[in-house]
């Protein structure tokens, strides 16, 4: 029987083993949440939101034991951890609202017209129901916030469906202590404990057959684009297909404009150097891609301020001191990203070695639009403290770049405050390809909010019309249905499933 061990992300020494979970595991897990199911998709708002409640309390009850465990597991700090912890018991308690609110019971009352079709119908109601069992896989970079009871499992819960979770093999027995607060809870307010499961495993044997069983109605997933693309396969695959919700790589452009650069440089290179090393570069938001378009200007020497930019951004960068990588494995493919980057013929500005055993130091390379374009290997998002200048020729050159990327959870255009033909091309584009568009700041910090956005095309997710953060999320786990002449006693329901 093979065992999930758990390390310490600074010293590498073993914490402790997890016996990995059997097939059979898997199967009664699914069964458990599919025996749950049917209680907990009728359960009222109010019962959802005292669920989610009582997630978040104990969150915060067990708030000291809680972070120096995920500190000892992902090396993020207790600065870190603690505000992750405060924004996952933030999200419980923003989707217990809107469950209590009636936000998962909405529907659209459509009542008969007289008369032939197509003016004349039938009295109808469209209700939104929930879609069955979640399969949710943990995520390495925010082992709260993203984890057993992150986003995905509180959205998922709020829409009334259970959830199996794939705990994330950087965090082991953080996951274990999370969900065992979360039975306790479960216990204490009369609920199965299947509402909410936990499965541990290494390989992706776990999370393929969980991902597989036919109780599983939907998967939710934040990762790598290959692991994402992988389990997306299997679910499209099954004999009874379901809806799986990528949320995979990134590289979120930033396009500065060298007139914004020219009056506000100095202030935006010490933004950008903090949002590319922050949490050692491993956020799905940080800035992989950095556009600058040397087209002559007007009074403007564009080159010249975007060689300045470069400078100063490299000179930002090299004395940052980011802590250590989560596991061991994402410092290996940290190292084999750079090494693909200098391999493709990029220019390498800022590349220090660091010493063995030390946490990788920043890195900033820098190559021409006509080379990005041109070699796949460039465009690849490199999970770490690294951002790739690319130097354009012209407008058209940064939208060709932009199409050549594809998808991104982000695209930042700094200097688009004044309208003009250039900047709506480029908003335009921005669009195109990101599910968020900023046109201030960095597009590191994702606020949990009602017109949030975080997904978008192809790489960056497989359902570009989702978000796995902000209100909206809730809405993947739903599915809608139309009762047609329905009887008093059940459109009296109110769109509250049976």
């Amino acid at each position: 029987m093979t065992s999930v061990v758990s390390y310490d992300a600074r010293t590498g020494q073993v914490l402790g083993e997890l016996t990995a979970h059997t097939p059979a595991k898997v199967d009664a897990a699914c069964e458990a949440a599919a025996a749950a199911f049917g209680p907990w998709q009728s359960a009222a708002g109010t019962t959802r939101a005292a669920l989610l409640r009582g997630l978040a309390d104990a969150l915060e009850a067990d708030r000291e034991a809680v972070v120096a465990l995920a500190d000892q597991e992902s090396a993020l700090g207790p600065v870190r951890l603690n505000g992750e912890l405060d924004r996952t018991a933030f999200q419980l308690r923003r989707f217990a609202t809107l469950a209590e609110a009636g936000a998962p019971f909405a529907y659209t009352d459509d009542p008969a017209v007289a008369g032939p079709p197509p003016a004349g119908h039938p009295a109808m109601q469209r209700w939104a129901v929930p879609l069955g069992p979640v399969a949710m896989f943990s995520a390495s970079n925010f082992p709260l916030a993203f984890s057993v009871l992150g986003g995905d499992t509180a959205s998922a819960l709020a829409a009334g469906c259970p959830v199996v979770v794939k705990a994330h093999s950087g965090h082991p027995l953080l996951s274990a202590k999370v969900h065992g607060l979360a039975q306790q809870v479960l216990a204490a307010q009369g609920l199965p404990a299947g509402l909410i499961g936990l499965l541990q495993g290494g390989g992706r044997d776990v999370g393929v057959r969980l991902v597989r069983h036919p109780r599983i109605a939907a998967g939710a997933f934040t990762g790598s684009t290959q692991g994402g693309a992988a389990l997306a396969a299997e679910a499209a695959n099954r004999p009874r297909p379901i809806p799986f919700y990528g949320e995979l790589g990134s590289v979120n452009p930033v396009i500065a404009l060298p007139a914004k650069l020219a009056a506000d440089g100095a202030a935006l290179v010490t933004t950008l150097a903090g949002s590319i090393t922050l949490g050692c570069g491993q956020f799905c938001t940080n800035p992989g891609v950095i556009v600058l378009i040397d087209q002559l200007q007007p009074g403007l020497d564009a080159k010249a301020v975007n060689d300045a930019f470069v400078a100063q951004l490299t000179e930002a960068l090299r004395p940052q001191t980011p802590h250590a990588m989560l596991t061991r494995h994402m410092r290996a493919a940290f190292d084999g990203g750079i090494a693909h980057w200098r391999e493709a013929g990029a220019e390498l500005l800022l590349a220090e070695t660091a010493p063995e055993g030390q946490p990788p130091k920043p890195v900033l390379a820098q190559v021409s639009a006509l080379e990005f374009i041109a070699k796949h290997a460039l465009r690849e998002e490199v999970f770490g403290p690294a951002s790739i200048v690319v130097r354009c020729a012209s407008v058209d050159q940064a939208l060709q770049l932009l199409d050549a990327i594809g998808g991104s959870l982000t695209v930042t255009v700094w200097g688009a405050e004044q309208a003009s033909d250039e900047a709506q091309a480029l908003v335009r584009g921005a669009m195109a390809i990101a599910g968020r568009v900023l046109f201030s700041g960095v597009p590191t910090g994702v606020a949990v909010t009602a017109a949030q956005q975080h997904g978008g095309p192809w790489p960056s997710s497989t359902r570009p019309e989702t978000t796995s953060v902000g209100d909206a999320a809730m809405q993947r786990f739903l599915r809608a249905v139309c009762l047609q002449d329905a009887p008093a006693w059940l459109t009296q329901r109110a769109g509250r499933p049976l």
